[in-house]
């Protein structure tokens, strides 16, 4: 089954840049959906970004946009989280997931968002200092 862990958080000034990687170890295709969830203390966990197959296929919430990039390395088993110009509301635990997914379900956000039965890693801290 697959099996995640993400790494490459840190603590960073505004306006800095992270990546994040989300390494699976089980077995991820191109028929999986996978994508990144924040949740900072106090609050709800939220969707940030998609991305289906190969790559090239991606959505982002408006939060993110122009300034996070999602992609993928399936030979490598990888999922990345390019976070350029950081802003403190980004400060929060990041969660790597994946699961089955049409791509139009995928590529639209919502229903991979809000689907229960994902594989989930432990989450990666980001924390940006203004």
């Amino acid at each position: 089954q697959v099996q995640l862990e993400e790494s490459g958080g840190a603590s960073v000034q505004a306006g800095g840049s992270l990546r994040l990687s989300c390494v699976d170890s089980g077995y991820i295709s191109d028929n999986h959906c996978m994508g990144w969830f924040r949740q900072a203390p106090g609050r709800e966990r939220e969707g940030v970004a998609t991305i289906y197959g190969g790559g090239g296929f991606t959505y982002y919430v408006d939060s993110v946009k122009g300034r996070f990039t999602i992609s993928r390395d399936n030979a490598k088993n990888t999922l990345y989280l390019r976070m350029n110009s950081l802003k403190p509301e980004d400060s929060a635990m990041y969660y790597c997931a994946a699961r089955l997914l049409s791509r139009g379900d995928c590529v639209t956000g919502l229903p991979f968002f809000r689907a229960a039965d994902k594989a989930w890693g432990q989450g990666t801290q980001v924390t940006v200092s203004s």
